[in-house]
């Protein structure tokens, strides 16, 4: 006997699979940006080794790099949503409404981020491949013509499916599209978002192999009695990991004083002698973080590393030119605890424990610059292939993330959000926007009657969720912690207030810690 299936089920059913299909679509696209920039860094590297040989090839190289960085800045001009990281913007597309030129922005992903892996600069690839991923979110859902809450689910899996395949790490993709992305977990969400990841890493595996881009291999387990170091690990973790983003903040903010095409010109032309005198320091940091878990660097030389990365990617990340800081960000931490795990050895540390503290490291300041520890947590677990290091890394992960709470410092991402919007007025956005919030307990929301809900003008509640039962919002139906909420945000008179009346509905429903 066939039963009949729901509207619902018919819902589940094609969100998933359009997923799929975006997660096929963004694997494809993120492996060819991946081979792109591996060339070019590749090039970069082989030009400097030329430079450093012939030091007359300067008369050729400077203008080029010149060059380079006028094309940079007139594309990022005429596509400001390409520029930077990417991960901001497709928050603002879920979050703000956002509405971005799906296929300028591939364009100018792909020219700008090679031009700048050409010239080496400290840059990941992480960040723009989940933007590139939502692309094809967006892509897809144009071309079925979605509803705006199924195009938002599909931006979803994109983005989920552009992490999974930089990384070859499908769960980290999908927790990031529901710990960063949307900072909660709806059911539909998280299946789109799984289906999206994995159908971008059965394409990324098949091109790049198996392995995790960062392969660690057998890494021993941490000894019970090494423990008491991650108490210092974890907030040294958090301490970098929230000046970190000063610097970056602060760099992208003393860049914006330069007119706009002199910004990347000057990037690429400091990466020149970074290049001929420290070339360990260009790219995104895989080498940085191999040389952290075996270097024989003494804790001086290793400081050195860390300021100059640190400040390397505070100048090629500050001018605009398309690229993301997510593997900077985890070089910073594998050198953080390498500095430390070098520095214990005086006190009778073990050498073979160092590993294990530089995964600790990366996942503490990942998790407290981003502030989204669950995602950092299983990065570095993915990454080692054994889940013996989920105590220590967790452990090491909160540690930071507590320290840069008390330093008060808040998630790169959402500052980057912040400053894009401020910068682009003329972003077009969605006539409405639709959310979809969980009730958090001890939020403003819990425990309130949903007519009592004290909501900004122009912000309505559709439809209220408890398991797999829709409810009308009576205003008598008093929600409860779990609870999804569906909410129609009207458009506002201006960009101001309706960012204003976004951040009002969601801090009803979420519990954060008091200030």
């Amino acid at each position: 006997m066939r039963l009949p299936l729901s509207r619902r089920d018919v819902l589940v059913w094609r969100t998933v699979g359009l997923a799929l299909l975006v997660g096929l679509a963004a694997g494809l696209l993120v492996a060819a940006y991946r081979a792109l920039l591996g060339l070019a860094l590749g090039r970069a590297e082989a030009v400097d080794r030329a430079v450093a040989a012939r030091p007359l090839l300067l008369v050729v190289a400077v203008p080029v790099l010149v060059g380079m960085g006028l094309v940079i800045a007139w594309a990022v001009r005429r596509v400001p949503a390409a520029g930077g990281s990417g991960i901001p913007q497709v928050k603002g597309v879920l979050v703000e409404g956002l509405q971005v030129p799906t296929w300028s922005v591939l364009g100018v992903r792909f020219l700008g981020g090679g031009l700048g892996a050409l010239a080496g600069l400290s840059l990941g690839r992480e960040g723009p491949s989940v933007q590139i991923g939502a692309s094809a979110g967006q892509a897809v859902a144009t071309a079925v013509r979605s509803s705006g809450v199924e195009r938002d689910h599909l931006v979803t899996a994109g983005a989920a499916a552009g992490l999974s395949a930089a990384f070859n790490a499908p769960l980290s993709g999908m927790v990031f599209a529901l710990e960063e992305l949307h900072r909660s977990f709806s059911p539909l969400v998280l299946l789109a978002a799984a289906a999206g990841a994995l159908g971008a890493d059965v394409v990324s595996s098949a091109v790049f192999g198996l392995r995790p881009v960062l392969d660690f291999g057998a890494v021993a387990s941490l000894p019970l009695g090494q423990y008491p170091w991650l108490l210092v690990l974890g907030p040294l973790a958090g301490a970098v990991a929230v000046a970190a983003n000063r610097v970056l903040l602060g760099m992208q903010s003393a860049a914006r004083r330069l007119p706009g095409p002199v910004r990347p010109v000057v990037a690429l032309l400091i990466a020149l002698p970074v290049g001929l005198t420290v070339p360990v320091l260009m790219g995104g940091g895989d080498t940085l973080v191999r040389l952290a878990e075996t270097s024989a660097l003494p804790v001086l030389g290793l400081l050195g590393l860390l300021v100059g990365k640190l400040l390397f990617t505070g100048t090629s990340f500050g001018s605009g030119t398309p690229g993301g800081i997510f593997m900077p960000l985890l070089s910073l931490g594998a050198l953080t605890g390498a500095v430390l795990a070098t520095a214990a050895t005086h006190t009778g540390l073990p050498p073979a424990a160092r590993p294990a503290l530089v995964l600790c490291a990366m996942a503490g300041v990942l998790a407290a610059s981003l502030q989204a520890p669950v995602t950092a947590i299983l990065l570095v677990v993915e990454m080692s292939g054994r889940v013996v290091h989920v105590l220590p890394v967790a452990a090491c992960a909160l540690l930071a993330l507590l320290t840069a709470d008390l330093l008060r410092g808040r998630p790169i991402y959402d500052q980057l959000l912040e400053r894009f919007l401020a910068a682009n007025p003329q972003t077009p956005r969605g006539g409405g926007l639709v959310l979809d919030l969980a009730v958090e307990l001890g939020s403003r929301a819990d425990g309130v009657a949903a007519g009592d809900l004290a909501l900004p003008d122009g912000v309505q509640v559709a439809v209220v969720r408890r398991g797999d039962v829709s409810h009308t919002p009576g205003a008598d139906r008093v929600l409860a912690p779990g609870d999804r909420v569906e909410l129609h945000v009207l458009p506002a008179q201006s960009r101001h207030e309706r960012a204003a009346a976004v951040r009002e509905v969601r801090r009803t429903f979420r519990h954060d810690l008091p200030d």
